[in-house]
């Protein structure tokens, strides 16, 4: 789990060094609506990072493999949805798009996961 609060730690500070750099750098260079794609993209990212951390402190205290899943979808889902997110907005190339769901199907995923390791910890 090193590595995932490794890369939550990262991915974190990185959605802090996006989004004022969509506040500063992009805000004449965007239409407000890829802004907004972009700090929507900025929002999950820090949003999920933060979960995983969350599921590396619990996995600290209950190691089920449930919760290392979970990270790895939420992990995957910041790169496929905030990821495309921030693709589409800054070249505008539509087919980014179609990439922005699967993302989101990692995040459900992952948070689908640490509700079943919640029952199955019985606690």
């Amino acid at each position: 789990m090193k590595f995932y609060l490794v890369a939550a730690a990262t991915s974190a500070m990185l959605a802090v060094i996006l989004g004022a750099f969509a506040a500063h750098g992009l805000k004449s260079r965007l239409s407000e609506s890829m802004l907004a794609v972009f700090q929507t993209g900025v929002h999950y990212q820090f949003l999920h990072s933060l979960g995983i951390i969350l599921l590396v402190l619990l996995y600290r205290q209950h190691t089920q493999s449930l919760l290392v899943w979970s990270a790895g979808f939420m992990l995957a889902g910041i790169v496929l949805f905030s990821g495309s997110l921030y693709a589409l907005a800054l070249t505008q190339i539509k087919w980014f798009g179609p990439i922005t769901p699967l993302g989101g199907l990692c995040f459900i995923l992952g948070w689908a996961m640490l509700i079943v390791a919640a029952i199955k910890s019985g606690q």
